[in-house]
């Protein structure tokens, strides 16, 4: 396992040791201690999440929980959109990667993370340190102030209702700025 810094405080690529077998792989997806040593911040995982997509096109966020995640898929590949949600110089900042079974993300919390299916059959695990509650600021997917060039056009894209009403990066700067905490 061996982790990399990106331009997004905090967020770490990770590459993990993907073992090829007659039958297909094997992965050691999470080992807290050999992510430690390359680097990676404990995490005391207290949730596993996975999430299964039949097509490719299907996306999801811009979301930034009140929790530390780490990302991998076990099958297919995503395009992973990260935006820096949390005060200070680096507000706003857009990092993007495709993984496959072999890359996982650590995101911090605050980080707004957002991703898209490029295959159909995609299995996308989450690992959090804290249990799912539904406080988060979210940010519209689509907001040309991100500029994030998503892999395919926005037509062929899905995405849910609840991500169709998420406000600008505008709108949350202001809020901010006013001292609020954006839904």
């Amino acid at each position: 396992m061996r982790a990399h810094e990106t331009t997004i405080p905090g967020v770490l690529r990770i590459e993990l040791d993907v073992q090829p077998n007659d039958d297909g792989w094997f992965k050691e997806n999470f080992h807290r201690a050999k992510l430690e040593q390359a680097g990676v911040p404990a995490l005391d995982a207290v949730q596993h999440n996975v999430s299964y997509f039949a097509e490719a096109g299907i996306i999801r966020g811009i979301h930034a929980e009140p929790w530390d995640k780490y990302l991998s898929p076990s099958a297919g590949r995503v395009f992973v959109a990260l935006v820096d949600l949390r005060s200070g110089e680096t507000f706003g900042a857009v990092e993007t990667f495709e993984l496959e079974a072999g890359q996982a993300l650590y995101v911090p919390r605050g980080c707004g993370n957002s991703f898209c299916t490029l295959t159909p059959h995609t299995v996308y695990n989450f690992l959090v340190n804290e249990y799912w509650s539904p406080e988060r600021i979210t940010v519209d997917l689509f907001d040309p102030e991100l500029e994030i060039d998503w892999p395919f056009p926005r037509r062929q894209l899905s995405w849910t209702e609840r991500d169709a009403g998420n406000p600008t990066l505008a709108e949350i700067r202001m809020l901010t700025e006013a001292g609020s905490r954006p839904a």
